[in-house]
Order: structure tokens, then sequence, then C-alpha cells
């Protein structure tokens, strides 16, 4: 049985989850105002793939059609984040299918709620939802090269930044270099539902194999 037939899925309705002092929810209208003044910010315009400039009806679009389509086609996951005690949208993340087995996070934070943790948390908590309800085998990260608070806030939540990838993301008509990082089930303690073979550590990789 591979992943994919294991997995308890499409969900037609979006759910909600929670971390200890977080709810992870698909974003209401009423969330468009505060989706729309978090992404005035000229760090997530220039970072993430959000359009910019950032216009009313971009928020607008993301509410009511991309985070919709998504949940209904199987194609990406896209929750807000709140925290448990209430107050406005202070963060967005979503999970994308783009290979099989294989989803990518991404993740903007509100300029005022950062440096508090939240966003690992809510990670965290996607990235479970990823391997336990999606069946995923891998999570991946992507973020421009020089993306030094993206880079830190995934190695906090326990993903290994493998290397980067020339020309490996798109971002307002432009091709750029992208460090690209990996979450496997083990990383949280998760049951895998194949086994893992890591390659062979450089030392042992460079003695001869008979091969030219």
């Amino acid at each position: 049985m591979t992943p994919e037939s294991g997995r308890q899925n499409p969900f037609m309705e979006p759910l909600t989850l929670t971390t200890e002092r977080l709810l992870l929810r698909p974003p209401a209208a009423s969330d468009v105002d505060a989706i729309h003044a978090a992404c005035q910010d000229p760090a997530i315009q220039r970072w993430t793939t959000v359009p910019s400039p950032y216009e009313r009806g971009h928020a607008e679009d993301f509410v009511g059609r991309m985070v919709p389509d998504g949940w209904r086609d199987d194609t990406e996951y896209a929750l807000v984040v709140q925290l448990r005690a209430g107050g406005p949208v202070i963060a967005a993340l979503s999970l994308h299918h783009p290979r099989s087995w294989t989803w990518e996070i991404g993740y903007w934070t509100a300029r005022e709620h950062r440096g508090r943790g939240y966003m690992t948390e809510a990670v965290t908590a996607m990235c479970r939802f990823a391997f336990t309800r999606l069946g995923a085998v891998r999570v991946e990260w992507r973020a421009e090269a020089g993306n030094t608070a993206s880079r830190a806030l995934a190695e906090k939540a326990g993903f290994v930044v493998e290397g980067t990838l020339r020309g490996g993301l798109l971002n307002k008509n432009t091709l750029r270099d992208c460090w690209i990082g990996g979450l496997l089930p083990s990383d949280l303690g998760l049951p895998a539902p194949w086994p893992y073979l890591p390659a062979p550590d450089r030392e042992r990789s460079a003695e001869p194999n008979g091969a030219e």
C-alpha cells in the first residue's frame, strides 16, 4: 500500500488545528482586512510570493477563491493563524503538493507578532497534519537564498537545510536561487510508511567504488 492509497483525503471541508497557544483555521471574509494589513509589510512582499503591491482585492481573492479551491481540489491546504485567546489573524501558512508524496510548506507572520515562536508552533502542527492525514513522506521548505529569518524558523521546526537550488524559486516574474530543506516523519517522532535508507556519509562515499 502506498501513502497515497492510505490517506484520508480529499478534505472537502476545511478543518482546524490547535496548538498550545494557537488556532489554525480556514480564513473567513472577516479576516480580509487583517490579511491585507499584514501583507503591506515590505519584508513579506520581498521574500514571499504574495503580489506586490498587495491590494485588498488580493486578500479577497485569497480568502474567497484560492483557499477553498485548494481544499476542494486537494492541491493546497491554506490556514490562517490566530491566538487561542482571540484577536486578529497573525499569520498564514499553507501546504501545496508539487510532487508525489511530498508537500511543500510556505508561511508568513505579521511583523508585530514575530519573535515569539508562533510560526514555529504553527509549522510543526501543519507538518504533523501532512504526515498523519495527507500521507506525506516528506515536507519541503524553500526560501530565496538570503532569507535568513525564514531559514532560522525552518531549522527551529526541525527542517534540515539540504542545499541551494539555482533558479529554484519563481518570485515576481524572476527566477531566484533558493535554499531547500526537508522534514521527515522521523524528525517529529512519527512513523513512516516506508523505511528510510540515508546515503553514506561523505567519508564513505568518497571511497573508490570502481566507477570512473
